[in-house]
């Protein structure tokens, strides 16, 4: 997911406890999930509703990760006016966390309003690195020390989690902006055992509350361009999402899951 999703390591630690036994590491899994998306809060007059739906998936490519994030909203506005939002994310993101591919297309009622494409490479995993686009125009950027890839930051967020540790930052590097590399900080609370619940591919691993912040790397604000909580699961499936896109947040509910078997 933009989770998706989602992001981070080099560590600032703050009260870590030992892991158990309950805490050993499970693979990562290829999924699809689908989610209902409903209006949990709106600042100021501008939100009158919203509602849309989330689709992810992640499949193993043998060598590497392939994902993509569908997400649909309609926002009302105070006139009444309902504003149709379609954004497609893909990547191909290599599994030793060096090379990835990405495309990301956003459109309002049918108008495209961005657009980016294109490749990145570390020199190793943490970087430094490269990404080079295609879209919106070709150029290239560099990453700093420290960026990871999305599913290196997921491993990443359940590596910290399970060691006790309840705060990573780093730089993360995701292709959904043609602005380079992002400073990310990741909150993990409550990380606990297996626990009863709906879905029954869960129920036998641990999970938490993780919140992520997005921070443009060259803007002097403290305040995150974009924020997204969840609950993960040790295998990198989330649920109960909160996406706050500053003007309103939406919650997410798993309505769909299906765990799929590795590609090799």
């Amino acid at each position: 997911m933009r989770f998706s999703a989602l992001t981070i390591l080099a560590a600032l630690l703050i009260g870590a406890v030992p892991a158990t036994a309950a805490d050993q590491a499970a693979p990562l899994a290829a999924h699809r999930a689908f989610y209902q998306l409903t209006l949990d809060q709106a600042r100021g007059a501008e939100v009158a509703g919203a509602s849309g739906t989330m689709a992810f998936e992640v499949l193993d490519a043998c060598d590497g990760w392939a994902t993509r994030q569908r997400l649909q909203m309609t926002v009302t506005n105070r006139d009444g006016q309902d504003i149709q939002m379609l954004s497609d994310y893909s990547t191909w993101e290599s599994k030793d966390g060096l090379s990835m591919r990405f495309r990301l297309r956003q459109t309002t009622d049918s108008a495209v309003t961005s657009e980016v494409a294109g490749e990145a490479s570390l020199a190793r995993r943490g970087g430094p690195g490269e990404v080079r686009y295609s879209l919106p125009e070709a150029t290239s950027k560099q990453l700093p020390v420290g960026t990871l890839f999305p599913m290196v930051h997921t491993e990443a967020i359940l590596t910290a989690a399970r060691a006790g540790k309840k705060f990573i930052a780093l730089p993360l590097f995701d292709g959904t902006s043609e602005k380079g590399a992002q400073d990310s900080s990741v909150a993990i609370v409550n990380w606990g055992g297996p626990k009863a619940g709906k879905w029954p591919e869960l129920s036998g691993l641990s999970s938490g509350r993780v919140h992520v912040a997005f921070f443009d790397r060259d803007a002097a604000s403290q305040q995150p361009d974009y924020e997204v909580g969840m609950r993960y699961w040790d295998n990198g499936v989330a649920d109960e999402l909160d996406m706050d896109f500053g003007d309103f947040v939406m919650k997410g509910t798993l309505s769909q899951l299906a765990v799929l078997p590795p590609g090799c």
